[in-house]
């Protein structure tokens, strides 16, 4: 009687190695049995609290938590705006994004827009890479301008690499690429430590920056290197760099424990900023959750003012002190600023805010608003303007004298491969990942050697399905072996949860497919190897160590 490669006998025992994973659930990525979603399928109650380390090994228990925790958006919301969307998408493998909607709106409308991602050449390159590289990839198909860059300085400063090493992973990283798709006539690819002009940027967002701030981030303290330091800032103005010839919607494809880099990105992308825009009611400042009271109170001010084309804040005052529905804090606060007004007229209006401006900019942003406008010491305020508008404009005056007018980069986030031992897939565990540039058949044997959710006997799994769930079998169907066949998808995710699909078949034909996907990848990088000669980036450093 034959065996699999497992050891189970096909005939009576086909999987008595179950995993459970935090990998995407089957039955959200193949259309199987539900409809496509991205809330992160597991059940919330116990899960682990999630902690979102670019240098970890971060794994997330249940993605909703990253909604909640770190305001991270489902990307369902935005998926039926994006034209033609990546499987990934389809799917829910990319499940969350910060504000890719300007990006999608660039696509749809045929603006400029870009996409970048980088690699940390810390390894071989692994089919969990892979995901970044066809992201990347497809926003350049789609009509971005594409960047893909070698953190070489992450990977010696944070991982301490020497650079003979590094040098030998950033050209595997590379060709990978070129292989999958990249078009390097059309998109740009670059070192950290060969491009001055980023290294320039990062120097000038480092003035924005603190330690304090770091550290608060990145749980930096006391014993961290300098050069750690400095690395981020650099990956901040890898971020922002592709908007150095014009600003533009970004999008940085990542995994969900680089979400930290996104964050400080945006910040810093407002801070260089010579002017921020927001929303006011008079001349004093407001917070957010202020501005919304306050927005509350004029839009009542039929229900309290004198006149009511001319609601005076004292009046608004004494109107929203009784508002029981409003947070006491922030009504409280409020409800000072606005006596303290006296009989200011409340009347809305946009506000140019002065953040680095030199005495030139704010002057010709004076002179640029038309209409109604009142001019303060470090503000303006615009009666005759839509927000958007405002926004324009700020960006326009800033651009002609010399700044940046940078657009808050989007970010969107797939999920974690599952190792196929189970857990994460690491670069630092072989057994768990497909490296590349494994041999094909050596691929073939980790497919057939994966764990499975399917159940205990061959008995059980025809009774009540596979758990393909819990499957990180499916997960390479789903992630990378199916392709752009969301069909394939959703037969191999039926057949399994319907216990027509047995696990050793099923390892079987997957075993076969990741063989050649490594067998053609392989051929497509050795035909393309002469083609790394004609890039503009140095394989060969002559840095020390």
């Amino acid at each position: 009687m034959t065996r699999d490669t497992d050891g189970h006998d096909p005939g009576e025992r086909e999987t008595d190695d179950r995993a459970v994973t935090d990998g995407v659930p089957a039955s959200e990525v193949s259309g199987g049995s539900s409809e496509l979603r991205s809330d992160g399928g597991a059940d919330a109650e116990g899960a682990d609290d999630v902690t979102l380390d670019p240098w970890g090994s971060s794994t997330v228990a249940d993605y909703r938590k990253l909604f909640e925790e770190f305001g991270i958006e489902e990307f369902d919301e935005v998926l039926g705006e994006v034209p033609d969307p990546h499987y990934l998408m389809r799917r829910g493998v990319i499940f969350g994004h910060r504000d890719y909607r300007p990006v999608a709106n660039a696509m749809r409308d045929g603006e400029p827009f870009a996409a970048l991602s980088g690699f940390m050449p810390t390894g071989d390159p692994h089919i969990g890479h892979k995901l970044v590289f066809d992201e990347l990839i497809w926003h350049q198909q789609q009509g971005g301008d594409a960047y893909g860059l070698i953190a070489d300085l992450e990977a010696h400063s944070a991982r301490d690499l020497p650079w003979d090493e590094i040098d030998e992973h950033a050209r595997d990283y590379v060709l990978s690429l070129l292989a999958l798709g990249f078009d390097p006539e059309e998109g740009e690819l670059y070192r950290q430590s060969d491009n001055r002009e980023v290294q320039d940027l990062a120097f000038e967002l480092g003035i924005e920056a603190n330690f304090s701030e770091l550290g608060a981030i990145y749980d930096f303290d006391g014993e961290t290197d300098v050069s750690h330091m400095q690395s981020v800032v650099t990956q901040m103005a890898d971020i922002l760099s592709p908007q150095l010839d014009e600003p533009k919607p970004t999008v940085i494809p990542v995994g969900p424990d680089q979400d930290p880099h996104v964050r400080l990105a945006r910040d810093l992308a407002a801070r260089v900023r010579y002017f921020g825009v927001t929303e006011a009611y008079a001349s004093f400042e407001l917070t957010d959750a202020e501005r919304e009271l306050v927005g509350v109170a004029y839009d009542r001010r039929e229900e309290y003012a004198e006149d009511p084309d001319r609601p005076r804040c004292v009046e608004a005052a004494e109107w929203l002190a009784e508002y029981e529905t409003a947070a006491t804090a922030a009504r409280d606060a409020a409800v000072e600023k606005l006596e303290n007004a006296g009989k200011e007229p409340l009347r809305p209006r946009v506000r140019f805010l002065d953040r680095n401006a030199t005495e030139e900019a704010f002057e010709a942003l004076v002179d640029a608003v038309d209409g109604e406008k009142r001019v303060y010491e470090a503000h303006v305020d615009a009666f005759d303007r839509s927000r958007e508008e405002a926004e324009d404009l700020a960006r326009e005056v800033e651009l002609d004298q010399g700044g940046y007018g940078f657009l808050p980069p989007s970010s969107i986030y797939h999920r974690f491969m599952t190792g196929l031992t189970g857990g994460k897939m690491s670069s630092s565990v072989p057994a768990s990942h497909i490296s590349l540039l494994d041999d094909p058949g050596d691929g073939y044997d980790k497919v057939k050697a994966a764990t499975t959710g399917g159940r205990e006997t061959a008995e059980l799994q025809r009774e009540l399905g596979g758990e393909a769930d819990e499957c990180p079998v499916y997960e390479l169907y789903a992630y990378l072996l199916a392709g752009d066949d969301d069909e394939f998808a959703k037969e191999v995710y039926d057949e399994c949860v319907g216990g027509e699909r047995l696990c050793g078949d099923c390892k079987e034909q997957a075993a076969r497919l990741m063989e050649e996907f490594l067998a053609e990848h392989q051929e497509k990088r050795a035909e393309l190897e002469e083609a790394l000669d004609d890039l503009d980036i140095d394989f060969e450093t002559d840095r020390r160590r």
